[in-house]
């Protein structure tokens, strides 16, 4: 049997299949933090990737002609607050397209970084990112950087967990 041809053309992958067949990657859902002039901006993320431990480097992934790509990427920082099960809501709050600016942390509570970016209390853990590196990926923006603020939440909380779709639990 004759290897395959590398010059071949391959069919297009069916868009819609591959969202169904992606969608079995079970994520843990996260909140992106920066501020946008005095306004702060957050939005739901469940793409994002801890790249190196040496120096320890981080990316999230946002679509590329979002207001939260555009802030982050002006700001040059964010904070990435991994949820707990117990903050789903939070994951549907902040993912909500064309949510207002103003008001987005009313009747939370929040510390910040050094940068200034809001961090979720109760969170698994958060991460400072510094951005240092911008790369276009199809529709959605890269953005990547070193850490240099960390913290582990109060610990013993199970994580927000999207698989199939839809909101689930480890347990």
């Amino acid at each position: 049997m004759a290897p395959p041809d590398p010059t071949a053309a391959l069919d297009p992958v069916d868009q819609d299949e591959y969202r169904r067949l992606s969608d079995l990657l079970a994520v843990g859902m996260a909140v992106a933090s920066t501020r946008q002039g005095p306004h702060d901006l957050l939005v739901t993320v469940d793409s994002y990737l801890d790249l190196s431990y040496d120096p320890p480097t981080m990316l999230i992934a946002l679509y590329g002609m979002s207001r939260a790509a555009e802030a982050v990427e002006e700001a040059g920082h964010f904070c990435l607050t991994l949820l707990t099960a117990e903050q789903q809501a939070l994951a549907d709050r902040f993912g909500t397209p064309g949510a207002p600016l103003q008001g987005m942390l009313s009747g939370l509570e929040v510390t910040r970084t050094g940068d200034g970016d809001a961090i979720l209390a109760g969170g698994l853990a958060h991460f400072a990112i510094r951005v240092e590196q911008a790369v276009d990926a199809a529709t959605h923006r890269l953005l990547i950087g070193p850490v240099v603020q960390m913290a582990e939440g109060p610990g013993g909380a199970e994580p927000a967990v999207r698989f199939a779709g839809e909101k689930r639990t480890l347990r």
